[in-house]
């Protein structure tokens, strides 16, 4: 991950590529055209340059040649319609490390993106060799100088290039999913797939087909063969998050690949090996969940080579100014619009607030406040209610409490509407995003929503 400077004097692509550049922990900077470009890499040099061929006045290939002349070693992508065309040839030959023809799939950006970085850093072998450095305030987009955070780099520094598996907990909202895509990127199979797959968020019935793909005929609607994402990312990292929520019989077919290394299709009769590295996150207990009889104890044991657990944020509130910064940067450049700095006040209010959804909930209060401020700075006025009156409900799961009245209460009435409330607060917090909603109040996506459908919770007029 680096950080990439985007060329193209259509907006909507601008955004788009930093939408997606920036979900995978990459920091991202725009120019609207090749001149504006080339002062941002004479002022700063990124780690890669991704710009469109044809644009006005300065176009790709000029921006290539004037890159070139200083910045040699400076990777450089190109966006092209036609990658027969003689411009797309031409700047093949000035240098350009490899484009990406329109229309393009994401994955396709993603691969030709880690690729472009890795062998950037193949050229920077002291820098690659060290990529946590005690002191960093970030690594790869995970921000933060606490002393937990200063381990956590050491700790992906030491185990990025192995091949053992990982265990990645903590709670909803801290950034295990960024801390899975870290290791990736800082390890040999960083020019491979990174995928990752949610164990909640899909059906049961369609999981294993998903993992494990299937042949043409193994069921209704298998209409002809699939690869699964196990062998999509052969030589590369998959993700399991929520793995907590796989169900019993998955639990087995996983325990035996990770055994042997192989797996049969939904419906087929032969072994297929592959060669990828498998990251494990949860936010649940997985010992309890063992006493429960809703995890397997064998297959713990194999997830839990490498166990990694990523602090909640009340526990590093010394890295809350640095994480509030740097997202009121990215949402201010992205919205166009926003403070350029945040008041005492305002900053002593997210400092003593204990943000029970982490990370994740702080990006939602800053976007939110560079929506709605209106001055240069942004001040507490502008912050949700609970975090300028500190209530936070403990900081901690159950910190909700409700007292019983004199009369008595009706028990299952009285649970059914805090339940909803709870749910309804935790889809605004989340900006109506269902899992983000899910996570928030620990509870598996499926569970999220067919409780949304028992108490009818809509938004808008349409369902959530």
């Amino acid at each position: 991950m680096g950080r990439v400077l985007v060329v193209d004097d259509e907006q909507a692509m601008r955004e788009f590529l930093t939408m997606l550049l920036e979900k995978q922990g990459h920091r991202v900077i725009t120019a609207a055209e090749g001149a504006q470009a080339l002062r941002f890499v004479e002022e700063q040099p990124p780690d890669l340059v991704i710009s469109d061929l044809r644009m006005p006045n300065v176009d790709g290939i000029a921006l290539l040649a004037g890159i070139r002349k200083q910045y040699p070693e400076l990777p450089v992508i190109l966006i092209t319609a036609y990658a027969s065309s003689a411009s797309t040839i031409q700047a093949m030959r000035l240098g350009a490390d490899d484009y990406i023809t329109k229309p393009f799939r994401i994955e396709e950006i993603r691969l030709v993106v880690a690729k472009a970085l890795a062998r950037r850093r193949a050229k920077q072998p002291d820098r690659a060799s060290q990529p946590a450095i005690p002191g960093e305030p970030q690594l790869n987009g995970i921000i933060g100088r606490s002393p937990k955070m200063i381990e956590l780099y050491k700790l992906i520094s030491k185990i990025a290039g192995l091949d053992s598996t990982v265990l990645i907990t903590g709670e909803s909202g801290t950034g295990k999913e960024l801390v899975a895509r870290t290791i990736h990127c800082a390890s040999p199979r960083a020019d491979r797939p990174f995928l990752a797959i949610n164990c909640g968020g899909i059906p049961e019935e369609l999981l294993e087909s998903e993992l494990f793909g299937h042949v043409k005929g193994a069921f209704t609607g298998a209409v002809s063969h699939k690869a699964g994402l196990l062998e999509v990312a052969h030589g590369g990292t998959v993700l399991l998050d929520e793995i907590a929520e796989m169900s019993p019989g998955l639990q087995v077919k996983l325990l035996r690949f990770l055994q042997w290394r192989s797996f049969r299709r939904v419906g087929g009769t032969e072994d297929v090996e592959v060669d990828v590295r498998v990251i494990a996150a949860t936010n649940k207990d997985l010992a309890k969940a063992i006493a429960d009889g809703g995890f397997r104890e064998d297959l713990f044991y194999r997830l839990n080579v490498i166990p990694i657990h990523v602090p909640p944020l009340r526990e590093r509130r010394e890295d809350i100014p640095l994480l509030a910064h740097s997202l009121l940067t990215q949402f201010s450049l992205r919205q166009r619009k926003g403070p350029a700095s945040i008041s005492q006040e305002a900053m002593e209010a997210l400092m003593q607030y204990a943000w029970p959804g982490n990370v994740r909930e702080l990006e939602n209060v800053i976007e939110r406040a560079v929506a709605l401020e209106t001055t240069d700075q942004l001040t507490s006025e502008i912050l949700p209610v609970q975090i300028r009156t500190g209530d936070d409900g403990g900081g901690r799961p159950g910190g909700v409490t409700v007292a019983l009245p004199p009369g008595g209460i009706e028990l299952e009435a009285t649970v059914s509407n805090l339940e909803k409330d709870l749910m309804l607060q935790a889809l605004e917090r989340s900006g109506w995003v269902q899992k983000g909603a899910a996570e928030l109040l620990q509870i598996s996506l499926r569970s999220f929503r067919h409780k949304a459908q028992k108490y009818g919770i809509k938004k808008a007029g349409r369902g959530v």
